[in-house]
């Protein structure tokens, strides 16, 4: 087997034990405190973290299953915007979630896989193994898409129970104003990353790199 589905084998299946380690976590516990199972559900789809890792594991199932509903997972645009989302999930992390909590045993386990192997191993396959050059800075504003509408689903969910998958989102803790300004900064953010990942993809594709034939 060429070595870029080895390691799309690899990520496919840690990054499914990671999401099924952490639902087989958070869904319990969320109904121990008194939750139905369809709250559990969204609470559970509602973090980007979640998310991000779910297309991960479908970019990589794509490369072995030829579904036709699996195209927009084999696009460029898809997998290099996947790159920079999952970039900034684990820089969030590390930088400002990691200091406000401390999970222990799977809770650690899964956090660890989520927000650091999985997204190390996916920027790896991204950039050694995904044909570059092909990508244009105009593309930028379709990769912000679904953040954008990520975030309109989380600050409406959000403003109707009181409840935000990030302390930065609060917006009845910390004020529309504050929640406003780190919207604006981490869309920013997320810009600059999308903006890197096409520079790469350009410089890359200029230098002839391609995936390697193993």
């Amino acid at each position: 087997m060429p070595l870029d589905r080895v390691v799309a084998l690899i990520g496919f299946g840690l990054g499914l034990g990671a999401l099924i380690l952490q639902f087989s976590l958070t869904i319990p516990l969320r109904m121990s405190r008194g939750h139905d199972l369809i709250d559990a559900l969204v609470f559970f789809f509602t973090f980007f973290t979640i998310l991000t890792n779910v297309m991960l594991v479908l970019a990589y199932l794509s490369e072995f299953a030829r579904w036709r509903w699996l195209g927009w997972w084999r696009s460029p645009v898809t997998r290099a915007m996947m790159a920079g989302a999952i970039a900034l999930v684990m820089g969030f992390y590390h930088l400002v979630l990691a200091g406000i909590w401390s999970p222990e045993g799977l809770f650690l386990l899964a956090d660890v896989l989520l927000h650091y192997v999985t997204a190390t191993l996916y920027i790896v396959w991204w950039l050694v193994f995904q044909p570059k050059g092909s990508l244009r800075f105009g593309q930028v504003g379709w990769m912000l898409l679904p953040p954008a509408i990520w975030l309109a689903w989380a600050m409406l969910r959000g403003a109707l129970v009181e409840e935000y998958p990030y302390p930065i989102l609060e917006a009845h803790v910390l004020g529309y104003t504050q929640v406003t300004l780190n919207i604006a900064f981490m869309l920013v953010l997320l810009t600059v990353i999308f903006v890197v990942v096409v520079a790469l993809d350009q410089a890359l594709g200029r230098a002839g790199r391609n995936p390697p034939v193993l």
